[in-house]
């Protein structure tokens, strides 16, 4: 894999050398010219604009001042062709040696910029709801791509599944529909399609890495999300969450270009949870034991005396968390002629955790390549190589931070470690866990396409791809035998490995065509097919002699753990249809149908069938709109309604299945099997209808636009594992039954001002989306999960437990000690509401809804500053309505003297204290999940905040470079919540119990600084 790797850089600099030895080539000099290339409408300068000679080959491109520079054998005047994306190509003669040169907008080419599924169209063709994620976004972060949509995209909300370094973000577009099915988007990266499930062997302890990243986000070129149905019905198995197209960079047709781009910084723990001092902790076991047993006396654990003498004690959180250095490094070289282009980078990214001893690496290479073989015949290739190496905390680990007393200590006397909580509460010492465990993921990884086009005719274009997605993981987990996880074991060593390999084809006809100067019309037919194969293994072994080796000499161990091992297989066949109409850029028509066969469904109901339909009219192209286009320029309005599906359940959950079981005959083991899975012949696809209405609106020349969108999108016939009679030798099976409904509406404007000097240019968008189950399977009204409740009429994610009622004091023992759960009320207990009304309080029987998990909205807000060579940019996001379930706090609130707690416990009740909201101290309580747990996660924070300067094209010249960028960058570095626990934006990731936050990894907050040099 490095091998690979290193080819790709070695290529890179051997390009570098030949184009620096093209450009030294002498010539002739009759003139020199000096330019700028500006904007006609905002005077602003344009960056990337190409200039040519006419009549020559000699050109040049703008600096980011939008300047350029020629040397040449021409004499006064000359011809210059200035072209650029999204303007119109212009001449204009030089007659001195300094031009300004004004270009005008070409609204159809910028329209062209629009990526769509199977292909592209323009932004005013286009009948559906889709939006890309602006350029600040995507250079505002170098973690994962995921990162750039927080905030970005109206309808879009990221969360943070955990903050530990190369972890996945949790993506829902327009709400989660799925109850026990995938609720991410599919990604389709440069149109290869893949979904981002974890790829894990099973080995680790913790949170798997994300395999998105191991996509460069500097390679990103744009990000385009599909959010209705109109948009992803295309992609009709797998649209149902919406789609998350990327396009990577690609080469020009200009001379090469050389780029490198430098960032260093430094992360920390954004904030701590507030926990006992030794003193604090000290008191608090003293009140837990004299509550349980008076007749020993107050002091059973420390004397007022050795309380006063203890000091702060042991801040475990301050001994696990550190300062971690986070660097990267990006060389990439691009360019071409009319015939071919080329684009290739190389990058490294190191990130050390928060959390000592934790961290993540990604070294990869990048190769685009396009060329025209005839006037007919193109040929393209888009091949990324990666490797990332992860260093994962191990799962718990928070949760001994927080909980394990400041008294206790980190090394015993002798110089070994402590093993544990010295009291009740059994947990292991996190800082020995942290040195001394080994628990590593290395992931390689090939995602490549290739790809040719011929024109069959002149407007009917034939299109073959082919694919390959491989996945290449391992493992490594070693618990030594001097830290308490493997004291018992002896040590325990354990390697594993999974490999997936997926392959793509599809083959599609795309005919374009004007008819009569005003009837457009694209049609588009094709037929795809792709395979994944995943395989795992797993190996280990126990009681070694000692723990030199790790998990390197297996062998070693005394005692061979049981292998495993597996393998799964799908398959999906499809084909695809799309017609575009519009009829003299007024009245637009679009229609999509898609047939999916997939192998994961029952055979009774193995192809889907997935039709969409949109209409669009462009108010603003009437005659009769023309007297009020000098205020808005721009009307549109356009609606869609169409089905799409989702195929994420998993592998031959419709099939039966049996797995093998170990049992004891006699004094011999045997091997048998047993069956896991009744089969259900016609389990079938979750159908998503998204029904969406939006307008959008130009005013002032498109300084000022706004887009508002309308959708109700329902899911039926949702995967639930419902209850079936015992009869059939199963507790439940996979069926379709239910419904949920997402509806909402989007908001976004987008202004651009400014002059030559100064520009600023906005981006607002907020969302709001309503959650609500409709059915559920055999008529059922609800069903329960642990903490959280799915029933008819509320959202995903609904909280289920007690309601507080304030805490029992003396004179009410006799009449409301029957609200505490306890079979001996005491004063200091947490009295809690009897729901059902029977005259007392039971777990069981009392709980209800405690709020939900769902934000009422979320919205984001992009503004950049320019001035001459200066730019500032900031990002704000936020999350407002939606709850949190603070595990850690219920588990710190427990005040049993047994592990740390709260500092709330130093205002626990007392006969001298009478709280009325902090129990007792006790040392044995029943843990009640209560609202008292469910706090406001809502949010607003400043996400990003990026200051550059661009130095000065002569001085950067005078360092033989085209441009240099400074910048510093400001990552989560303010957040202003009422939420008390680590971090608001946080959630485990899944559908039924969202919103949890018990023992996650915390959220980090950056400042770095950063070059990027261009020759």
């Amino acid at each position: 894999m490095k091998k690979n790797i290193n080819i790709l850089l070695w290529i890179s600099i051997l390009l570098i050398s030949v184009g620096i030895n093209a450009q030294n080539t002498q010539a002739t000099i009759n003139s020199t010219l000096n330019g700028t290339v500006i904007d006609q409408v905002t005077n602003q300068p344009i960056p990337g604009v190409n200039i040519q000679i006419k009549g020559t080959t000699h050109t040049a491109v703008t600096d980011l001042d939008g300047k350029f520079y020629f040397q040449t054998g021409q004499k006064f005047p000359y011809i210059l062709i200035v072209s650029y994306i999204g303007y119109v190509t212009a001449e204009h003669t030089a007659n001195t040696d300094f031009v300004q040169i004004s270009l005008k907008e070409d609204r159809k080419e910028l329209d062209e910029l629009v990526i769509i599924g199977y292909g592209s169209t323009t932004k005013k063709d286009y009948t559906g709801a889709a939006e890309t994620v602006s350029s600040t976004a995507l250079k505002g972060t170098q973690r994962t791509l995921e990162s750039s949509l927080q905030g970005s995209v109206a309808g879009v909300n990221v969360t943070q599944t955990s903050g530990q370094p190369g972890a996945s973000l949790s993506i829902r577009i327009r709400g989660g529909s799925s109850i026990q099915g995938g609720n991410e988007p599919l990604y389709v990266v440069d149109g290869f399609p893949l979904y981002n499930s974890d790829f894990t062997a099973g080995v680790l302890s913790g949170t798997p890495t994300n395999p998105l990243s191991s996509i460069n986000p500097a390679d990103i070129e744009s990000i385009t999300v599909l959010k209705d149905a109109s948009s992803t019905a295309i992609y009709g198995s797998r649209g149902a969450n919406g789609v998350v197209i990327i396009t990577t960079k690609k080469g020009s047709s200009n001379a090469m270009t050389v780029n490198y781009d430098f960032t260093i910084g430094q992360q920390g723990v954004r904030n701590k949870v507030d926990v006992l001092d030794a003193k604090g902790f000290a008191k608090l076991r003293n009140a837990a034991l004299y509550d349980t047993n008076p007749a020993l006396g107050p002091n059973q654990y420390l004397t007022d005396a050795q309380i006063a003498a203890l000091g702060k004690g042991v801040d475990w959180q301050e001994e696990a968390f550190q300062k971690g250095i986070v660097q990267n490094h990006q060389l990439s070289v691009s360019g071409g002629n009319n015939q071919t282009k080329y684009a290739v980078s190389g990058n490294y990214y190191n990130q050390e955790g928060i959390i000592k001893n934790t961290g993540f690496e990604r070294l990869s290479g990048r190769v685009n390549l396009t060329s025209k073989i005839s006037s007919k015949a193109r040929f393209g290739l888009n091949l990324t190589i990666a490797e990332t190496k992860s260093k994962v905390a191990p799962a718990g680990l928070i949760t001994s931070l927080l909980s394990m007393p400041p008294t206790a200590t980190i090394y015993e006397p002798d110089g070994s470690y402590t093993l544990r909580n010295p009291f009740e509460n059994i947990f292991a010492n996190p800082i020995a866990t942290l040195n001394e465990r080994k628990n590593e993921a290395i992931t390689d990884r090939i995602l490549g396409t290739i790809y040719g086009e011929y024109d069959i005719l002149k407007n009917l274009v034939f299109k073959v791809s082919f694919g390959t997605d491989l996945i290449f993981n391992k493992e490594k987990s070693y618990l030594p035998s001097s830290i308490y996880e493997g004291l018992i074991t002896n040590g325990e060593g354990k390697i594993g490995t999974a490999d997936s390999k997926t392959w793509l084809n599809e083959n599609t006809l795309t005919y374009s065509k004007v008819f009569a100067e005003k009837h457009s019309l694209n049609v588009l037919a094709g037929y795809t097919q792709q395979n994944s194969v995943r395989e795992f293994v797993t190996a280990g072994s126990q009681q070694f002699v000692n723990d030199v080796t790790y998990y390197y000499s297996l062998q070693s161990g005394n005692v061979a753990l049981m292998p495993t091992s597996g393998e799964s297989t799908w398959a999906l066949n499809s084909y695809l249809s799309r017609v575009n109409y519009n009829y003299n850029s007024k009245y637009f028509l679009t229609a999509s149908l898609r047939a999916d066969g997939s192998s994961r469904f029952g055979k009774n109901n193995k192809w889907g069938y997935f039709p969409s339909f949109a209409a669009a009219w462009q108010i603003s192209n009437e005659d009769f709109f023309t007297p009020v286009k000098d205020v808005i320029n721009s009307l549109k309005i356009r609606t869609s309604y169409g089905a799409t599906g989702n195929q994420e359940i998993g592998e031959y959950q419709s099939l039966s299945t049996l797995s093998s079981v170990k049992y004891l005959f006699g004094d011999q083991i045997y091997t048998g099997f047993t069956p896991t899975r009744i089969s259900n012949d016609d389990l079938g696809w979750e159908l998503t209808n998204q029904f969406d209405a939006g307008v959008d609106i130009g005013f002032f020349d498109d300084k000022l636009n706004l887009t508002v969108d309308v959708y109700r999108k329902t899911t039926k016939d949702l995967l639930l594992a419902v209850q079936i009679p015992y009869t059939t030798g199963f507790t439940s099976s996979l069926q379709n039954f239910g419904t949920v409904q997402n509806q909402g509406i989007e908001l976004g404007i987008n202004t651009a001002l400014g002059n030559t000097a100064f520009s600023w240019t906005s981006n607002f968008n907020i969302s709001f989306n309503s959650n609500k189950i409709i059915a559920l399977g055999n008529d059922a009204e609800f069903y329960t999960f642990g903490n959280y409740i799915l029933k008819k009429g509320e959202s995903l994610g609904t909280f289920y437990g007690a309601v507080t009622d304030g805490i029992l004091q003396p004179a009410d023992i006799a009449t409301k000690g029957v609200f505490t759960g306890n079979a001996t009320p005491k004063a200091g207990d947490r009295l809690y509401k009897d729901i059902n009304g029977d005259g007392a309080f039971t777990t069981a029987a009392d709980r209800t809804s405690i709020g939900d998990a769902q934000p009422d909205f979320i919205f984001g807000f992009t503004n950049t500053f320019k001035y001459r060579g200066f730019e500032l940019s900031t990002l704000i996001n936020g999350s407002v309505g939606n709850k949190i379930l603070n595990g850690n706090a219920q588990a710190l609130e427990l005040y049993n003297g047994q592990q740390n707690a709260s500092t709330s416990a130093l205002d626990a009740w007392t006969p001298t204290n009478p709280s009325t909201t902090t129990p007792r101290a006790k040392l044995d309580p029943a843990p009640v999940f209560s609202n008292r747990f469910v706090e406001d996660g809502s949010f607003v924070r400043i996400k990003n905040i990026t200051f550059s300067y661009n130095l000065p094209k002569k001085a950067a010249e005078k360092l033989l470079l085209t441009s240099v960028k400074f910048r510093v960058v400001g990552e989560n570095l303010f957040t202003f919540t009422k939420y008390t626990g680590f971090d608001p934006e946080v959630t485990n990731g899944t559908t039924i119990s969202p919103g949890t936050d018990t023992g996650i990894y915390p959220a980090s907050k950056t400042i770095s600084g950063g070059l990027t040099v261009t020759f």
